[in-house]
């Protein structure tokens, strides 16, 4: 996405919240953090905007939502991970699943999905997720509570990779898993390698194109 006045380098890529093919809108949440999107941010009503895509690639693990159905799924979001769990939220919704949402609203005061989550039915819950790296006791507790009575089908999370590392490292076996995708794009096409993920034996894999299973994102990787 990008403001038609900026140059090709301010291309930004935004996560989209709801596609409706009968209005043809796009519904999209933008958190305001650099130059990209803050000059996204100065387009008024009625500008034309710049759109490139779609990749088709911003759910890992997607078979375990399509395969999930008349059964119970745990969605797990934090900040602007908001965003991208709604269409994972309406799927396994569609699909006849009881959906239980927890939340961390991270640095924003309000939860802005609330008219998504009232439309799927879900039970809600505000916790704190996160707590010096470290998932915090609180919600440490509650999901397994929560895990060990609802017997959810799947988990899915949506936030930073910190969080999706812990959250997975945490399912028990026999829950699917899926997660929303953070790999940095830039052309989109699987070409520049900005997406690029290194793994041990010199491995690389293109995460803008790839769909893999959330088990191997983390597994060898390296950080540094």
């Amino acid at each position: 996405m990008r403001n038609p006045k900026s140059d090709q380098f301010f291309d930004a890529p935004i996560s989209i919240m709801e596609a409706d093919i009968e209005e043809n809108t796009l519904t999209l949440a933008i958190e305001l953090k650099g130059v990209k999107t803050k000059n996204i941010d100065k387009l008024q009503e009625d500008d034309n905007v710049l759109i490139r895509g779609p990749y088709w690639n911003g759910v890992l693990g997607l078979k375990n939502v399509t395969s999930t159905k008349d059964s119970t799924a745990i969605l797990v979001a934090r900040g602007i991970g908001q965003a991208p769990m709604i269409p994972v939220m309406k799927k396994l919704y569609s699909q006849g699943n009881k959906i239980i949402a927890i939340i961390d609203k991270g640095s924003y005061k309000n939860l802005f999905i609330n008219d998504y989550l009232e439309m799927c039915n879900a039970i809600t819950h505000e916790i704190n997720m996160l707590n010096g790296g470290d998932l915090s006791e609180e919600f440490i507790k509650f999901l397994t509570g929560l895990t060990d009575s609802e017997k959810p089908e799947i988990i899915h999370c949506a936030g930073p990779d910190i969080l999706i590392s812990k959250v997975m490292n945490f399912v028990k076996p026999g829950i699917k898993f899926s997660c929303c995708n953070n790999a940095k794009m830039c052309c989109g096409e699987g070409v520049c390698g900005t997406c690029s993920v290194r793994y041990k034996g010199h491995k690389v894999k293109k995460l803008c194109k790839v769909q893999i299973d959330p088990e191997y994102i983390f597994k060898d990787r390296r950080f540094l």
